[in-house]
């Protein structure tokens, strides 16, 4: 039998205990992953680059100078570049995971092939520019032609006006007739889909890879030999529009993909007809793309020379009727100039291929401010059309709701004397 003690009662005036509490032991909290970066540069990034640089030098300087039997300009840069992308990478993985290793390497390889691309475009505008210094200062180089010209005689004398005007006129012709069937197959092949959409696609992807001297033999034996045409600048704007009309309509396609499908079913949803959803919707919101798919084409186009050469001929005089006579273009004037060996003609050359490029970058920027705004931009010219068509929907809207208020004096004096109710005269 256990025998258990009482506690004493405690009194009225003996203090209350406080109750023991005991807390529970609370883990660290975890830190939350903080987000990896994809852009921008910090310090450690620069820092790693530069000694991933310094360190693909030295070593490349080891291998062909001192420890192996290596020789060679190219190989020097590919081996200094391999071992610092190496290095670098090993640098950026002391600090990082594999994700973001790999994503600082891959930007490493972009932003080097950029770097060579620009570098190699400067390079040959400016090689051309530096070789055709001598003949573009004199003005007679763009107001004169080669008729009174010839290998032996100074800069002073001859020029390439009807080459400029042969160029201006073969792409002209050739924007004619390539810009509305272009884009009126790129509307066939992504909005239409009708049965011949993929033998039509087919046919397109094949004429792309098209070799040029085979489209100016195809109109060489058809406009030429079976249709008895001489050669002439029509000619020769038929040639460049089977080399342009590939290039047009594979990228007017792609762009007119990017089109959002919610604009076209919003359009339709509100009775359009598809004629005219692609008119006011499809077309303006890919303006920019379709700008830029033209500007494709007149790049290839324009620098064609064989195709001109077997349809237009060569002339050295200045030739303004593309339906009659041989004609010349810059491309093909660059190549008759550039087979001379005489130094005033190579500078000729280089400077009818500076007049080139100075064309292309003028159709450019005629292009990007005809097609460069985006979709809802409009000009002023625009804006003040959508307002007036707006003011003239609102006032149709209004006379629908309210017909009386404007009826003419003598409509309104007849209605006057009508019953609302019934029509009848009062």
């Amino acid at each position: 039998m256990t025998v258990t003690e009482e506690a004493p009662k405690a009194s009225a005036a003996d203090p209350v205990p406080a109750p023991a509490t005991v807390l529970p032991s609370r883990e660290p909290a975890e830190v939350p992953p903080q987000p990896r970066r994809v852009g921008g540069t910090t310090r450690s990034d620069v820092l790693a680059l530069c000694g991933a640089a310094a360190s693909g030098l030295s070593i490349a300087l080891l291998l062909f100078g001192k420890i192996a039997p290596l020789s060679g300009t190219v190989g020097f840069v590919v081996t200094a570049y391999a071992v610092s992308l190496v290095i670098y990478a090993v640098l950026v993985g002391l600090d990082h995971d594999g994700p973001a290793v790999r994503d600082r390497v891959m930007t490493v390889v972009l932003w080097s092939a950029a770097a060579v691309l620009f570098i190699a475009l400067v390079l040959v505008i400016g090689f051309t520019v530096w070789r055709g210094r001598d003949a573009l200062p004199h003005l007679n180089f763009f107001t004169q032609d080669m008729q009174a010209a010839g290998p032996l005689d100074p800069l002073t004398l001859g020029g390439i006006t009807h080459a400029i005007l042969g160029t201006l006129i073969m792409i002209t012709i050739a924007l004619v007739i390539t810009v509305p069937l272009g884009l009126a197959c790129a509307v066939y092949l992504n909005q239409i889909r009708g049965r011949f959409s993929r033998f039509v696609r087919t046919i397109v992807e094949a004429m792309t890879a098209l070799p040029s001297i085979v489209a100016g033999l195809m109109i060489y034996a058809t406009w030429i030999l079976i249709l008895g045409q001489e050669k002439s600048g029509l000619a020769a704007g038929f040639a460049i529009t089977v080399m342009m009309l590939p290039i047009v309509i594979r990228a007017a396609d792609v762009v007119l993909r990017l089109v959002p499908a919610n604009l076209t079913e919003a359009a339709e949803a509100l009775g359009a007809p598809r004629w005219r959803t692609v008119w006011h919707v499809v077309l303006p919101t890919a303006r920019s793309g379709l700008a830029t798919a033209v500007i494709l084409g007149t790049a290839r186009g324009i620098g064609e020379t064989s195709p001109v050469l077997l349809t237009a001929g060569y002339t050295a005089a200045l030739n303004a009727d593309p339906l009659h006579g041989p004609m010349v273009s810059l491309p093909l004037a660059v190549f008759t100039f550039v087979k001379s060996p005489e130094p005033t003609m190579i500078a000729r050359a280089f400077g009818t291929a500076v007049v080139l490029m100075a064309l292309v970058l003028v159709l450019f920027v005629i292009a990007r401010v005809l097609g460069g705004r985006g979709p809802g931009q409009q000009s002023k010219r625009q804006a003040r059309r959508a307002a007036r068509v707006s003011q003239r929907d609102a006032q149709r809207f209004e006379q629908r709701r309210h017909p009386v208020l404007f009826l003419q004096p003598h409509e309104a004096s007849a209605s006057a004397d009508t019953d609302p109710r019934t029509g009848e005269n009062l």
